[in-house]
């Protein structure tokens, strides 16, 4: 799994000129789901996101995470995070997931930030054409894939072991 991740003081999704969600201080979380995603993504991703510490204290230093500061999330689906540019001028979006792999895995996504957050989450709607509107603060934008977690920590150990032993 793919994320862009950005602190927001607002966002706000539309889908036929309806908003459908919107957030004020939080996170917005695009989502890009791929064929070799598992549960195992979903959980450590969505610990990495809710304790991810990138909001300010009051020393204006970046202590605290959406949860320590009882922020919001708006995710939403992006398939074209895994768009391959390497040849030619069209995107190939031949790593992203069908929706039969990944509504379900975008579903676990949603219950799991909403578990790790102690609260509910915004969504986007999968598959449709949405409008995003936000305004990021700081700016504060940050990419995280799970196929390339930290390997300083003992998650990243385990997953690049198992990563390279196949």
């Amino acid at each position: 799994m793919k994320v862009i991740l950005q602190r927001v003081s607002s966002a706000a999704v539309t889908v036929d000129r309806n908003i459908i969600s919107e957030i004020k201080t939080g996170l917005l979380i695009f989502v890009g789901i791929e064929n070799a995603d598992t549960i195992e993504d979903v959980i450590w991703l969505g610990n990495k996101i809710v304790t991810l510490r990138i909001f300010d204290d009051e020393e204006k230093v970046p202590n605290l995470s959406v949860k320590d500061i009882d922020g919001e999330i708006l995710l939403v689906s992006q398939f074209t995070l895994h768009a391959s540019t390497k040849k030619g001028n069209r995107p190939s979006y031949i790593k992203a997931a069908k929706p039969a792999i990944a509504i379900p895995l975008y579903e676990k996504c949603i219950v799991n930030l909403e578990k790790n957050l102690g609260k509910k989450i915004s969504t986007g709607k999968f598959g449709a054409d949405m409008k995003v509107a936000s305004v990021n603060d700081g700016p504060l934008t940050i990419i995280i894939d799970t196929k390339q977690p930290s390997t300083s920590s003992p998650e990243g150990k385990r997953k690049q072991k198992r990563l390279t032993n196949g």
